[in-house]
């Protein structure tokens, strides 16, 4: 056991002392099989947005939108390349590229050693930066200082990948009901937003959270405006002590927004958040819980509330990379 004690109110141990899938272990066979009861169109749609968006430079941490580059074929770059360079005769041509990718700059899965903490797991009064189910920074997520590094032994988003996330997705539509305000939605907001909706929330289920982020995004041709950004659109109040206790309790195995970080982006340090993103360290460093975010909800959104409909299957596999702490995504919402 890495651990010795495990911080209050997480489930480390749970699933097992090896664990590294956190709540997606409740996505179970009879759980997928419930969300595939609510496909009844067969129409499916896309819930990435362009990978090339938001655009610019993330001011936080400098994450760069994708720049592609032509592989090389026996000294040609190899876009409209004709054939007939290395197969003489041949009036073929081809195309033929790579890219260089910051895994969590557009629409993006987190795994679980993205946010972790300083914490005492063995109980002897030393401080060390853990993350979920106790797994160590140094260790266990190797920096790039380390050889080897950077690259996470354990907790890396292929294990997400391996979990297969499928399952029912639930859409709460705050944008709906609030429009275009900075707010923080605790448990009664969200309570009442699940009402309005008749939805319900099922264990094994995926939380998908649609803000109208997007829209803004989007409008803004890849010059983004954060204060903008942030300034106009809400997100979950990660200092709700009753929200917090119902995503543990409700048994989702993910959360999924179209907006930067889920919860209201206003890190603070205080006596119960000594992270600076409560949700983040609730979610992802206690509970095991995958966070999605900047995903494109507008087309799904306005297609289920047209129907008054909340619920569809969700088909949301990040890259199979080794190694990494966060992955691209294109999610497909079928209904």
């Amino acid at each position: 056991m890495r651990w010795k004690k495990r911080p209050e109110g997480s489930n480390w141990g749970d699933f097992g002392a090896d664990d590294q899938r956190g709540k997606m272990n409740l996505l179970t066979p009879a759980k997928r099989l419930d969300a595939m009861r609510e496909v009844r169109e067969g129409i499916a749609f896309t819930l990435s947005l362009p990978l090339d968006y938001p655009g610019g430079v993330s001011p936080a941490l400098e994450r760069k939108a994708p720049i592609l580059f032509s592989t090389q074929l026996e000294g040609h770059d190899a876009h409209n390349l004709l054939n007939d360079e290395f197969m003489p005769g041949s009036c073929g041509s081809v195309c033929d590229d790579g890219v260089t990718l910051y895994t969590q700059y557009s629409t993006q899965w987190d795994s679980l050693c993205h946010w972790g903490r300083l914490f005492d797991g063995d109980g002897d009064g030393q401080q060390r930066i853990t993350y979920y189910n106790g797994f160590r920074a140094g260790e266990d997520i190797l920096g790039p200082e380390q050889e080897g590094g950077p690259y996470a032994k354990s907790l890396g988003i292929e294990n997400l990948a391996e979990a297969c996330p499928q399952g029912r997705g639930v859409l709460v539509d705050f944008f709906a009901m609030h429009g275009h305000r900075r707010m923080g939605w605790g448990y009664d907001h969200l309570m009442a937003a699940l009402d309005r909706q008749k939805a319900d929330i099922r264990p094994g289920d995926f939380l998908v959270m649609y803000t109208g982020y997007d829209r803004l995004l989007l409008g803004m041709n890849k010059q983004p405006s954060m204060d903008y950004l942030l300034g106009n659109s809400g997100g979950l109040d990660g200092h709700d002590d009753r929200l917090l206790q119902w995503i543990d309790d409700s048994g989702i195995v993910a959360i999924c927004s179209d907006n930067v970080a889920i919860e209201l982006f206003e890190p603070r340090i205080g006596p119960k958040d000594e992270t600076g993103l409560r949700l983040h360290e609730h979610c992802l460093f206690k509970l095991g819980i995958h966070l999605g975010e900047l995903w494109y909800l507008k087309d799904l959104a306005e297609w289920l509330g047209a129907r008054n409909r909340s619920a569809f299957l969700l088909t949301a596999p990040p890259l199979r990379l080794p190694g990494a702490v966060g992955s691209p995504a294109c999610p497909i919402a079928t209904v």
